[in-house]
């Protein structure tokens, strides 16, 4: 099942954890308390928010009509895939790194390099991937 690749890829992340601060129907997924993604079921469909780059946002809502603007997000820097098995997974897994490595740089500068230095760059930036 994709929905449970994609939870199990999130959570693989470096200390990844999931919380659930808006009831038991979206899963968000955080690293050092900060989101990189939110896992949702809306109108029967399961959707993946996930944070982008704003130039590569627009560009990949223009690739692929299963990416939308993030719902109940900042448009700018947040896109909506929806997990209709229209995108390979080694795409959505590719916005998910891109995701997780865009919060991790927004870290604390000590928060960021704990990281670093406990899981080393390579994994937590999915270098040479």
């Amino acid at each position: 099942m994709l929905e449970s690749a994609i939870k199990q890829y999130l959570l693989e992340k470096p200390e990844a954890l999931e919380d659930y601060p808006f009831g038991p129907d979206a899963i968000v997924f955080k690293v050092q308390k900060k989101m990189f993604a939110l896992f949702m079921v809306r109108q029967g469909q399961s959707a993946l928010n996930l944070k982008c780059d704003p130039e590569e946002a627009v560009q990949l809502r223009d690739i692929f009509s299963a990416v939308t603007a993030g719902y109940h997000m900042n448009k700018r820097h947040w896109n909506t895939v929806i997990l209709d098995g229209s995108l390979p997974m080694g795409e959505i897994e590719r916005m998910i790194d891109n995701s997780y490595s865009l919060v991790v740089k927004g870290l604390k500068k000590s928060d960021r390099e704990g990281l670093e230095v406990r899981h080393g760059s390579q994994i937590v930036y999915a270098l040479n991937k």
